[in-house]
């Protein structure tokens, strides 16, 4: 070889060196600028002031989302799976945690999506939240939300993951509480926080469930041993000697986590109250961070739940109730904020139940579009808001379609995508998800396709009949609210159309790349087992079944136009649900007294075991008694009582004094008649005993 190839192959080694280099650096970079935007502006906001805070962070924000779209570049069209370890994080004996990134499809579109809303968020903030003394730490918070789910979708292995899972629900508390001076918000967080401990104690559980049957802590290990744990089980004791599939139960914890954070039936009670933080903070959570967390667990364990059939029919079932479940409690909500929380459980009930029919791509296809149409939804909203005075309430609105039209345009634009109106975003995939349902052509798939069809139809009606009430009916506010009201400023504007776009085309030029049938997009990060084939046979079920959903969303449109189009409609409808249907309304209007259930059946009697065992029995009586409270206690008192003998008068020392002397002279003799005896502690009884009996012969 001469020399000048030599040469020529070094300066290619170097260059390839310094673009992997640059690489890891990128991939480095993507998940650590939206942390060291928000410690700049938490630590140093009272510097650098409310200006600096926010060119801080949203100025990070934004190039994390420039990289995010480099990564979708050579991960998603490419086909390049990345992975970069960068540290050993943790090592003890046999334990060896490193701290590594992967990029696949999977968590570039989770990329996507988690920094392009959230960099809007940011935006919109400025403005919105431009008059709140807090606001850098407000900017903080936001900033430090998408670094942890960053965290959560880039982890390498489960221990990362769960690192950023208990990252979110940390910033979710911070974020709902951020006005602590509310106690509506405080209870608000302390329910968050408490109902998603439930959760993350069922995804404990099946983490360590885990180690124990692969003894690995990365996915690709343990994906790649799942096969060969199908036959295992697992002796359960407390159910009798039960013996259940090792990974059937191990499914069954993850999907508890993903209930919890995904609002699913039974753990979704603390979603609707959230909505008690600022208005840029509910669009972040039900868009792009939190929510869609539950949702991404299921599809990148899809390797381990495709060999748990059982725990997929729970998944399918949960999520068509859940969707079902929201679409009726969301018919009678009068709060503007609240209508659009139960929408969103509902859409995750779509994506969980997609998950559950084995169809991973077409959930997670679901969940990028919902997060566009979703956040546009909410930032409407705060504007309606914003241009209200702080008012929430839809029965005090009507007739701000002139007031405010251009926001009227964007909630437009989002209802008819969440209603899954042809040819906008949601169409394209929430109205697939149906199709998966009945193409699965088994008893639970169809279960979930009627309740999803069912839901799809009170999603139509309280879509429109949210805009009836805000913009199209009569005036029912304020004089003075009204005169006040303005549209959405140019830097909330924005954002808005921005969401816009997305909700109307983005769906439309990504239906084939995403869920297009042999796709090969999602290479590697999504698995379906081969006897998962309801995703081929939906695509050839008959147009009537597939038109279904559209025509119960549109009917459900149309009963509310009908119902909310005119004062004289709106009445009738008030009067049936106070004298005919009125145990019906009180019904949805309680969500189905989940949270009376929770209150009588769980929260009091705890309360009250608490109260009485914990408090009055524990900290009340024995750490007080013989703690530090108790021993100041027993002091005072024993220094009270020696205090009473100083009395001051000399007779009363005389006697003391001749009684101490007496007991003196009394123990010296005693102590000379009887030996002194060693031994056990019967013997020094009985030397007791008989020093008293020499003392009372003598």
């Amino acid at each position: 070889m001469s020399k000048k190839e030599t040469t020529t192959d070094l300066k290619e080694k170097r260059s390839e060196a310094s673009e992997e280099k640059k690489k890891s650096k990128m991939y480095r970079r993507r998940r650590g600028r939206p942390l060291r935007g928000s410690r700049s502006a938490g630590r140093g906001g009272q510097w650098i002031g409310r200006k600096g805070a926010v060119r801080v962070t949203t100025g990070r924000l934004r190039r994390t989302r420039g990289l995010s779209r480099m990564g979708r570049w050579e991960v998603g069209r490419k086909g390049n799976v990345v992975t970069r370890s960068l540290c050993v994080w943790m090592s003890s004996e046999r334990l060896r945690v490193k701290w590594g990134l992967l990029y696949d499809t999977l968590t570039v579109v989770m990329c996507v999506v988690v920094t392009r809303v959230s960099s809007l968020v940011h935006r919109y903030s400025i403005e919105y939240m431009g008059g709140d003394p807090h606001q850098p730490r407000f900017m903080s918070y936001l900033s430090l939300f998408t670094f942890f789910m960053l965290v959560l979708v880039t982890g390498e292995n489960r221990v990362q993951r769960f690192v950023g899972w208990e990252g979110v629900g940390l910033c979710s508390y911070l974020l709902i509480n951020f006005w602590y001076t509310r106690i509506q918000a405080n209870k608000a967080a302390i329910k968050a926080m408490l109902v998603n401990r439930v959760g993350d104690f069922g995804l404990a559980l099946g983490m360590r469930r885990v180690y124990m049957e692969f003894r690995a802590r990365d996915y690709g290990t343990i994906f790649a041993l799942a096969p060969e744990s199908v036959n295992h089980t697992v002796r359960m004791g407390w159910l009798g000697g039960v013996e259940i599939g090792v990974l059937t139960r191990i499914g069954r914890c993850l999907f508890v986590g993903a209930v919890g954070k995904s609002a699913q039936l039974g753990l979704h009670t603390w979603l609707p109250d959230a909505m008690e933080g600022p208005t840029p903070v509910s669009a972040l959570i039900h868009a792009a961070t939190m929510v869609t967390a539950g949702v991404f667990l299921m599809g990148r364990c899809s390797p381990r739940l495709e060999y748990a059939p059982e725990v997929r029919k729970v998944v399918t079932r949960f999520g068509g109730i859940t969707a079902f479940f929201a679409g009726t409690v969301g018919l009678v909500q009068n709060d503007l904020k609240r209508v659009i929380a139960y929408s969103t459980c509902s859409q995750l009930g779509y994506m969980i139940f997609a998950c559950g029919l084995s169809a991973y791509e077409v959930g997670i296809f679901h969940l990028a579009n919902h997060a566009r149409f979703k956040a546009l939804l909410f930032l409407s909203a705060g504007s309606v808001i914003h241009a209200r005075g702080d008012d929430q309430d839809i029965r005090r609105m009507g007739g701000l379609v002139r007031i405010l039209p251009r926001t009227y345009a964007m909630i437009f634009i989002g209802s008819i995508a969440l209603m899954g109106f042809p040819f906008r975003t949601g169409f394209y995939s929430k109205d697939v998800i149906l199709e998966v349902g009945y193409g699965s052509y088994t008893w639970y798939g169809h279960v979930a396709h009627w309740l999803g069809t069912r839901a799809a139809f009170c999603t139509g009606f309280y879509s429109i009949r949210l805009l009836y009430y805000t913009f199209l009916a009569e005036a029912g506010g304020h004089r003075k609210v009204y005169e006040g009201a303005h549209d959405a400023p140019r830097r909330m504007g924005i954002p808005l159309r921005v969401l816009s776009v997305g909700s109307i085309w983005v769906g439309w030029l990504t239906k084939d790349r995403m869920i297009g049938l042999g796709s090969p997009f999602w290479g590697q990060a999504l698995y379906t087992h081969v006897d998962g084939r309801g995703r081929i046979d939906a695509e050839f079920i008959p147009s009537q079944i597939k038109l279904i959903p559209v025509r119960f969303s549109r009917g459900g449109g149309g009963r509310a136009r009908r119902r909310y189009s005119s004062y004289e409609n709106a009445k009738k409808v008030y009067q049936r649900k106070t004298t005919r249907f009125k145990s019906r309304y009180v019904y949805l209007s309680k969500k189905w007294f989940f949270d009376k259930v929770y209150t009588e059946w769980v929260v009091v009697p705890l309360r009250h075991h608490g109260y009485h065992t914990r408090y009055k029995g524990i900290d009340r009586g024995v750490i007080e008694r013989r703690g530090p409270a108790g021993l100041t206690q027993s002091l005072y008192q024993r220094g009270k009582r020696l205090g009473k003998a100083q009395s001051g008068e000399v007779y009363h020392y005389s006697l003391v004094m001749v009684v101490s002397r007496v007991r003196l002279i009394t123990r010296t003799r005693i102590q000379q008649r009887v030996p002194r005896m060693e031994g056990s502690g019967i013997e020094k009884r009985l030397r007791i005993c008989m020093r008293y009996l020499v003392y009372n012969r003598g």
